[in-house]
């Protein structure tokens, strides 16, 4: 699996798009953890959920 997307970037989840942009705090493995605007830190698994960089 390669991610397109670092510690930094901008991104959205499509499905949740209420979430609104998110920043990527850390990636290990498949876990991505992102501070939402709107929700807060999530933990993403990037094998289930797919994250756009904006």
């Amino acid at each position: 699996m390669i991610l397109d997307y670092e510690p930094g970037d901008k991104v959205i989840n499509p499905k949740n798009k209420d979430w609104g942009i998110g920043q990527v705090q850390s990636i290990i493995k498949e876990k991505v953890t992102v501070n939402f605007e709107n929700v807060g830190k999530k933990v993403i698994n990037a094998n289930l959920i797919e994250l756009i960089k904006i």
